[in-house]
């Protein structure tokens, strides 16, 4: 009798190793993913800058250090390019359009894309360069897309930038002030376009006059913003740019 009882406690034993060791090596062969990555995964924003042009480092600025400072911990699959040719392939897959360019985009079939892009309710950020007044031939985009745009900016040199805004997302995490060198943009809204609501102003240095650097602009379908700072490694390298331009992402995405 105890023979048997000995043999059954024995052989439970050998079961439960058993067991154990195949919930092992099973365990092994499946990543079990945790809250921190399945975030990670779900905010991973799909992402385009465009760059190109004229007297900006497109490729050092926007190329290199925006597209690390939004890749950073998984938070967006970002690409860039310089060639407009290749942005009316990638449209459909994307979440955000970044324009940053102010070279030509002639191809009638891209513009009328960038505008169903924003009519299908996806994210656009106008950036610096992509706020000037770029295209005579493409009033469009400066009156329905910009809601106005700039002619001119101050001199390089050093000015400084306040939150208007601090409740808007876009402005979450910012200083209140920052001062930067940068060109000073003379953003104006066209009167006759869709209109602007102004989350940060920059002000010109000695004087009163102020213009939007950060804005929000309305559109029914579309979140768009203007993102009027970006000259160089003056902003790019400015954690509260990094900020912004994150921030700006994550908003229009509606992610």
């Amino acid at each position: 009798m105890k023979s048997n009882v000995f043999l059954i406690r024995y052989l439970s034993g050998r079961i439960m190793l058993a067991t154990l060791f195949m919930l092992a090596v099973l365990g092994s062969g499946c990543s079990v993913q945790s809250p921190a990555n399945a975030q990670k995964k779900s905010v991973a924003i799909r992402t385009l800058i465009v760059g190109g042009g004229s007297s900006h480092n497109f490729d050092k600025w926007y190329k290199e250090v925006d597209v690390a400072t939004l890749a950073k911990d998984g938070f967006a699959d970002v690409k860039y390019t310089s060639n407009v040719s290749e942005i009316l392939p990638q449209l459909a897959e994307l979440d955000v359009l970044i324009l940053a360019n102010n070279q030509p985009m002639e191809d009638p079939a891209l513009r009328k894309a960038i505008f169903a892009f924003a009519a299908a309710g996806k994210g656009l950020v106008l950036a610096h360069a992509g706020l000037w007044y770029n295209w005579k031939d493409w009033p469009e985009y400066n009156l329905q897309l910009a809601a106005g745009g700039s002619n001119g900016h101050d001199k390089y040199g050093p000015f400084k930038v306040t939150v208007v805004d601090a409740k808007h997302p876009v402005t979450s995490g910012v200083p209140e002030k920052f001062s930067l060198n940068d060109e000073l943009y003379y953003y104006r809204a066209d009167p006759k376009g869709p209109g602007i609501k102004v989350l940060a102003s920059a002000s010109v240095q000695d004087s009163d006059v102020v213009y939007p650097s950060v804005f929000v602009i309305n559109n029914s379908k579309a979140r768009i913003i203007g993102l009027a700072l970006g000259h160089d490694s003056s902003s790019h390298d400015l954690p509260a740019y990094h900020t912004l331009l994150r921030n700006a992402v994550k908003w229009v995405s509606r992610k």
